[in-house]
């Protein structure tokens, strides 16, 4: 398994107001979407999400999102090596996400096609 990129992960109070400081940041143009109540922004390699505490919750228990090639074989081979899947992969706005726990207690979201 390879994970091309890692995304960090910001929870904002303000999503309009903290969008201008990543996209200076970065030199990117935030993409924005809502996700299972979240409302969310991907901003190079940030995703800065806001939202009502409970639907929040969900958002920030993931430590951060790892972007894969292939997300079948990356769940696979994480969970032969000791990973569990907390959520089995499933579409979003932006592919598919998958979500495990490793074997030291660290959750992240696997995204792929």
């Amino acid at each position: 398994m390879k994970i091309d990129s890692v995304i960090a992960r910001q929870r904002v109070d303000d999503l309009d107001e903290a969008v201008p400081f990543y996209e200076r940041l970065t030199g990117e143009t935030a993409a924005r979407f809502a996700f299972a109540g979240v409302n969310l922004a991907s901003v190079g390699p940030f995703l800065l999400f806001s939202g009502p505490d409970e639907a929040v919750r969900q958002v920030a228990g993931v430590a951060a999102t790892l972007a894969v090639a292939d997300l079948d074989a990356a769940v696979g081979e994480a969970v032969a090596a000791g990973a569990t899947v907390v959520m089995p992969a499933q579409p979003t706005p932006n592919g598919h996400r998958a979500v495990l726990r490793h074997p030291q207690g660290g959750v992240y979201e696997y995204v792929g096609p």
